[in-house]
């Protein structure tokens, strides 16, 4: 990982591929300027304070500030990105300081004290077809924009985000060096027996994060919560015991994301063997990741694994060839295997075959899969199988033809610990794959 300062050389490789990339989406559709509009904040109903606000992620690619409410990226081919900065003139509140650093000196920064002063700084400069990027206001609609978010632009510009520069995958190995910080310190409160809001807050110190700077909202479960997917609350009660501690919690370091996954065990037993079994699988499907892979036969051996972990650990007795055919797997592995990863926790375009926009859907049965494309170089991707205990689908299978298959007994042992995930963070290199997550855990050892 390398030190900030040393980031420069990074990013003006980075900006040179994303100039080639829009260029070439530019021509392909007939525009000769693109305007991409960070975002404004949006006010909570009846109220005057505003919803935590995040960029536009196409504004996040060229410019890594994230303190950039109403700010706009103007492109033009061949001519210098324009930043039209807003820093208010304002006593409320204090106004985001000019920019600086090791990325300023590629843009021509032009600052406006309102938002509206925008468009004086548009039409001086923009001419003939523009394609404006970012969420559309009313207010817009006369500033001289020849389309809003045009499909085939956007789906040309997505496809190419999947492949990672270097820049990004630097950002993504410091975010991945937070993240395995907070995880570790997340694990000691666990065993110091911790509740999930204290849990929480230890992640938070030890990543150096606000809650506003995580990526997304931590998951952290303790016992039968950890049979929930996207578990939403911090329980500030300690449960009498800690049977079982799943976490499910990011970082973010120039707005790239890291998004890993972490369950451990109260004590040493059965519940302990099978997390010890889904992180054996769980590294084998991450040897995977390899250039010309398609992703989505990475997520049915996920299915074929963790139903032959299912069946050896005596919670259900087909086959694991059987049990992914008829459907048992999905009973306890309700999700798919991962995504892309990027500017955006589940990254755009994981569908695309090509840059026209036609997709590859997921295999028949496996509906929540999130990303079908066939892997290349520079591709990030979670690698995230689970099993769960999960009332609702138990119940279901009970009723069902799956209840016949299931050892009722042995899984009613295992209830009480909530369920297991096991998440990496995943880059694909023209050899062996590349653990973000591994290696920066143990860079802390």
């Amino acid at each position: 990982m390398l030190a900030t300062s040393q980031l420069a050389p990074l990013f003006d490789d980075h900006l040179r591929m994303q100039r080639q990339r829009t260029d070439e989406a530019m021509a392909a559709c007939k525009f000769d300027t693109l305007a991409i509009h960070a975002g404004s904040p949006h006010m909570l109903f009846l109220d005057d304070h505003p919803y935590p606000f995040k960029p536009n992620p196409h504004f996040k690619l060229w410019v890594p500030l994230e303190d950039a409410i109403d700010c706009w990226l103007v492109y033009r081919p061949g001519e210098k990105p324009r930043l039209i900065f807003l820093q208010p003139a304002d006593y409320w509140h204090k106004p985001p300081s000019l920019p600086h650093g090791f990325w300023t000196h590629h843009f021509q920064i032009e600052v406006i004290r309102e938002p509206g002063d925008a468009r004086r700084h548009l039409t001086q400069h923009v001419g003939g077809r523009c394609a404006f990027i970012g969420e559309w206001q009313e207010q817009f609609k006369d500033w001289g924009f020849a389309a809003a978010n045009p499909r085939e632009l956007l789906d040309r510009l997505h496809y190419r985000r999947a492949v990672k520069t270097e820049y990004e995958l630097e950002c993504m190995r410091h975010a991945s060096h937070a993240a395995a910080r907070g995880h570790v310190a997340a694990e000691a409160a666990f065993r110091a027996g911790k509740s999930e809001y204290e849990i929480h807050m230890a992640y938070v110190r030890a990543t150096g994060h606000s809650e506003r700077e995580l990526p997304y909202s931590n998951i952290v479960a303790l016992n039968t919560n950890a049979s929930v997917l996207h578990y939403q609350h911090q329980e500030r009660e300690t449960p009498a015991k800690h049977n079982s501690f799943l976490i499910d919690a990011g970082a973010q370091f120039h707005s790239y994301a890291a998004d890993v996954t972490r369950t451990y065990a109260g004590s040493d037993g059965d519940f302990a063997a099978l997390i010890a079994g889904m992180e054996s699988l769980q590294l084998q499907l991450c040897s995977q990741v390899r250039n010309g892979v398609d992703y989505a036969n990475i997520h049915l051996d996920a299915h074929l694994r963790i139903a032959g972990l299912l069946h050896d650990s005596g919670v259900i007795t087909l086959s694991a060839a059987d049990a992914v055919t008829s459907g048992l797997s999905g009973v306890f592995f309700p999700h798919g295997v991962g995504h892309l990863l990027g500017l955006q926790v589940h990254d755009v375009s994981g569908f695309a075959v090509d840059t026209t926009g036609k997709r590859k859907e997921s295999p028949k049965g496996h509906p929540y899969l999130r990303l079908t494309r066939t892997l290349e170089p520079g591709f990030v991707v979670t690698i995230e199988p689970g099993l769960y205990f999960i009332d609702m689908l138990l119940d279901e299978a009970r009723n069902g033809a799956h209840g016949r298959h299931i050892n009722w007994r042995r899984l009613d042992e295992f209830r009480p610990y909530g369920g297991i995930r096991v998440e990496d963070d995943v880059a694909c290199t023209a050899g062996a794959p590349e653990n973000l997550t591994r290696d920066a855990f143990a860079a802390l050892n």
